[in-house]
């Protein structure tokens, strides 16, 4: 069954007259029907080609899914508003619409304006002191730990040796087993805005 979500509402002619127009830029997001994924790229290549001959178009793309995956991306971009407003209001490109419904399973459209469109925001970490305790609670841990089990076994060793044999230990196991651990146990507290 297709999921359709509501395009987006049309802007006034005085919200349109007070700004400056920039660039529009659209993703829609597809879960095509396996059985149908050559049908639906001959269907995106059309779709594309038709955009590009409307005012403003500034070029779009289909972004295939990758392996275990069946969505796909269509991205385009307009000049502006009124142009991405002109092509999504056009008879050919809902005839287009109609024509691929039952090769998808679900859709979802997002939309983004002027130079927003080029970045996306990182994920909003905690309070810096936060993980700061947390990294000096974990080599604690593995230092007294190593202290105890390991450097009686090689007290014999040269300093530096057993300098690097510590360090290595250390970073080791401080970035592939004890972080990735204390910071999914206590993604709670470290992030707690989340």
């Amino acid at each position: 069954m297709a999921v359709v979500t509501p395009l987006r509402s049309r802007l006034t002619r005085r919200e349109v007259a007070g700004r400056t127009p920039e660039p529009v830029t659209v993703t829609v997001a597809r879960v095509v029907r396996p059985h149908r994924r050559q049908a639906f790229e001959r269907w995106a290549a059309d779709v594309l080609r038709l955009a590009a001959t409307y005012p403003g178009n500034l070029g779009g793309t289909l972004l295939k899914p990758g392996p275990g995956s069946s969505e796909y991306h269509l991205v385009y971009r307009f000049r502006d508003d009124a142009s991405l407003a002109a092509w999504e209001a056009s008879p050919q490109r809902h005839q287009a619409l109609e024509r691929m419904q039952e090769m998808i399973d679900e859709e979802r459209y997002a939309r983004v304006a002027g130079l927003d469109s080029f970045f996306t925001r990182p994920a909003t970490p905690g309070p810096r002191w936060r993980s700061t305790v947390l990294t000096i609670a974990a080599v604690f841990l593995i230092t007294s730990t190593l202290q105890l089990l390991v450097m009686p076994f090689i007290d014999g060793w040269p300093w530096p040796l057993r300098l690097l044999l510590s360090a290595c230990i250390v970073v080791v196991l401080l970035g592939f087993v004890v972080m990735p651990t204390l910071t999914r146990l206590f993604a709670g507290w470290l992030r707690p805005d989340r």
